[in-house]
């Protein structure tokens, strides 16, 4: 891992699952790294209020700035031809609000 990172530890925990007959699955447990405080950008989120929940602002949060460092990471994917482009323009739009 790039010691200019910040560097996270994150465990996903399957509490409950929606089907009574299907298992509880394993506990997921990864080690990231991200450009970005994670904790910072969750903060700012939440001060936004862009959603009603401020639990989805932590959900967003999170979620975009693991999506978005394996987008950065993998830019020149061809997964991601059409939508590099486009996912700047969101993070524009998302800033400026």
């Amino acid at each position: 891992m790039n010691k200019r990172n910040h560097q996270y530890r994150i465990t996903v925990t399957h509490l409950e699952s929606a089907k009574e007959s299907a298992p509880i699955q394993p506990e997921l447990q990864i080690d990231i790294e991200n450009h970005d405080d994670i904790f910072a950008v969750i903060e700012k989120i939440q001060q936004k209020q862009l959603f009603d929940d401020p639990q989805q602002a932590t959900e967003f949060g999170l979620g975009l700035k693991l999506f978005s460092e394996v987008l950065l990471k993998n830019r020149k994917h061809p997964l991601f031809d059409e939508f590099y482009p486009a996912f700047g323009d969101f993070m524009k739009k998302l800033k400026s609000q």
